[in-house]
């Protein structure tokens, strides 16, 4: 069958470099989601923290929120594609001389912070305010309060969209061929220009996106599990005597059974 016999032709000759644009494609995403996450709990954190009530810190915290705002509603209001375009051939026009990789690193990374600020001032806010009263009234300043107390229960309940993001990413760095980047879609393009396979070429790069999303997916849903942690938990060797006797013990052999 042609189709068939075209699909091997396109292994053999072009398979190390789907491979490697694959590789590339991979990697991009995971740093830049990695530093967009980064950028997002700076963001988030930041536009979540309540207003000193008067004086210059209230006016420079405004200040600071206006200008992350305007930072999240730019980027997630523009195309990737353009930003990629934007920053850039922006640099080359300023007389800088940015590798392909710095570019590329740097708009996924910001694109993806901007979403990730959203996602993190959400996952703030929905933790119960008595928490904050809470560790307030047990002395923690909110510094303290963010980083033992709610930031890491905030980080639990964003992994989905973390995970989320990262697989968006996969697919979405194929717009960095605008800039020469070769990822897995410019290997695509730089075969079909030289042989003009394009349909079986398009077949073979859409199988390797999609194992690339469901095995992450896959992944992501096993890093979940892990944070999520047991519903309930056996300290049957704590060596507080009152744990027992006060009903805070269930083995985790007995709520199996039930």
């Amino acid at each position: 069958m042609k189709f068939i016999n075209d699909i091997l032709k396109i292994i053999t000759e072009y398979g190390s470099s789907y491979l490697t644009g694959a590789g590339n494609t991979l990697l991009l995403a995971l740093i830049g989601t990695v530093i967009g996450c980064i950028i997002g709990f700076a963001v988030g954190t930041v536009q979540a923290t309540p207003l000193p009530e008067k004086g210059g810190k209230r006016v420079l915290m405004r200040i600071v929120r206006g200008i992350l705002r305007g930072y999240v509603e730019i980027f997630r209001g523009t195309p990737m594609i353009v930003q990629a375009v934007f920053i850039h051939y922006g640099m080359f026009y300023m007389g800088l001389k940015p590798a392909i990789w710095f570019s590329g690193i740097l708009v996924v990374s910001i694109n993806t912070g901007a979403y990730m600020a959203e996602t993190v001032r959400g996952g703030i806010m929905s933790i119960d305010q008595g928490q904050f009263e809470g560790a307030k009234a047990i002395g923690m300043t909110h510094n303290q309060t963010m980083i033992n107390v709610i930031l890491p229960q905030a980080l639990r309940n964003i992994i989905p969209q973390i995970g989320n993001n990262f697989i968006i990413n996969v697919k979405d760095t194929a717009v960095m061929s605008i800039i020469a980047f070769m990822d897995l879609f410019s290997i695509h393009k730089s075969v079909v220009g030289s042989n003009y396979l394009y349909f079986p070429s398009a077949v073979l790069t859409m199988a390797i996106y999609l194992t690339m999303t469901l095995v992450s997916s896959v992944l992501l849903r096993w890093w979940e599990d892990k944070m999520a942690g047991d519903a309930n938990y056996d300290i049957v060797n704590t060596k507080d005597t009152l744990a027992q006797t006060s009903g805070l013990y269930r083995a985790k052999k007995k709520e199996a059974k039930r």
